[in-house]
């Protein structure tokens, strides 16, 4: 009955000011971006190192070399292999990432690759997913990979008008992976997102906390 206090809170955060103001007002964990205006990449290693110096809560940081599509070239591949280990001597507690196969599906083997070699860092394969063609085939291939959680809206625009996906996914997951509600939740719609969802135990927004 009483699932808010196990509510597990992360904020998509770009900036050190609102890195810091996130958790100064109750996020549990931050994800880390550069250029959410382009659906967030790689952020710059300068501001990884300094929050990394003054926060508490984990960070998790995002793995993209680039906007765009999710089928990445053999040169693509292996800067994000560079950005996993460089993050990984950093002392990140994860990363973010998805990769997709030409045909819209879950990269298995690249993306098992990119868990191997984050260990011991959790990883989180972001709303890449939300583009596969079948969400439940989606959520079986990610399973072989290992990830620990999942970032998904089901498909849609807002985490409202995919509640009851989202509920049969956190179901079909058994945790394994972990999924992480996102799609337009902020600190106003949580609590009645929190009863939609009631199966899920993490949100993610950009403004899930106030102040940021």
């Amino acid at each position: 009955m009483n699932n808010q206090p196990t509510t597990l809170i992360e904020a998509c955060v770009e900036t050190y000011e609102q890195a810091v103001a996130a958790e100064k007002n109750g996020a549990s964990r931050i994800e880390l971006c550069d250029r959410l205006d382009l659906g967030g990449i790689t952020p710059p290693v300068e501001l990884t190192e300094a929050l990394l110096e003054v926060l508490k809560i984990p960070i998790m940081v995002m793995v993209r070399p680039r906007e765009g599509h999710f089928v990445y070239s053999e040169p693509e591949f292996q800067l994000m292999k560079m950005d996993v280990v460089l993050l990984k001597n950093m002392g990140c507690h994860g990363v973010v990432l998805g990769l997709l196969t030409s045909s819209g599906e879950i990269d298995i083997e690249r993306t098992r690759e990119l868990v191997d070699l984050a260990r011991p860092m959790k990883v989180t394969f972001h709303k890449a997913f939300d583009e596969c063609p079948d969400l439940f085939r989606a959520l079986e291939d990610l399973k072989k990979t290992g990830v620990d959680r999942l970032l998904t809206s089901g498909g849609k625009a807002t985490a409202r008008e995919a509640s009851g996906l989202l509920n049969q996914l956190v179901e079909k997951s058994e945790g394994k992976p972990q999924l992480i509600v996102a799609g337009k939740v902020n600190s106003k719609n949580i609590n009645d997102l929190k009863l939609l969802i009631n199966s899920a135990k993490e949100f993610h927004g950009r403004r899930i906390v106030p102040g940021i």
